[in-house]
């Protein structure tokens, strides 16, 4: 799909094709938490010029709902719409395979992203405090302090 707005084109990747784990990893915290949720999830990027601009994955948890397990935008390049361009055609993709929800997590100090959630129709459901330590199950023994996760969920 494109769009003329901003130059974009959305291609859904398939099991072959090489995986953007640059973006990938600008939101998640390692390679292998990726490897985990990538075979079972359908992964939408966003091409401009080219070059592959943006990335969102959609995981499915039941038959009728999927999370948004990762999305990413190339930092020189936030705050420009494309962020909105992936969720919206995620959604639209969703509906296609007659999926009726999706939710997205994020932390409680994204201000951006809880805002961009909730402008394209996502509702809070829950905020969870969690210890990202050991949702990474100690991966690499990272240190990271306690945040809150808020759930967001758009039903269609």
């Amino acid at each position: 799909m494109r769009t003329k707005e901003y130059n974009l084109l959305l291609k859904k990747l398939d099991k072959n094709s090489p995986v953007p784990y640059e973006l990938l990893l600008s939101a998640d915290p390692s390679k292998e938490l990726v490897d985990e949720y990538l075979p079972t999830s359908d992964v939408f990027i966003v091409i401009q010029q080219k070059e592959t601009v943006g990335v969102i994955v959609l995981f499915p948890l039941t038959i009728d709902t999927v999370e948004i397990k990762n999305v990413a935008v190339k930092a020189a390049l936030q705050g420009q719409g494309i962020g909105s361009f992936l969720i919206e055609n995620a959604i639209q993709a969703a509906q296609q395979k007659a999926i009726k929800s999706m939710i997205i997590g994020t932390a409680n100090s994204s201000t951006s992203q809880l805002y961009l959630y909730q402008k394209l129709g996502f509702e809070l459901m829950e905020i969870k405090k969690i210890s990202l330590l050991t949702t990474m199950l100690n991966l690499f023994l990272r240190m990271v302090s306690k945040q809150n996760i808020c759930w967001f969920w758009r039903k269609y």
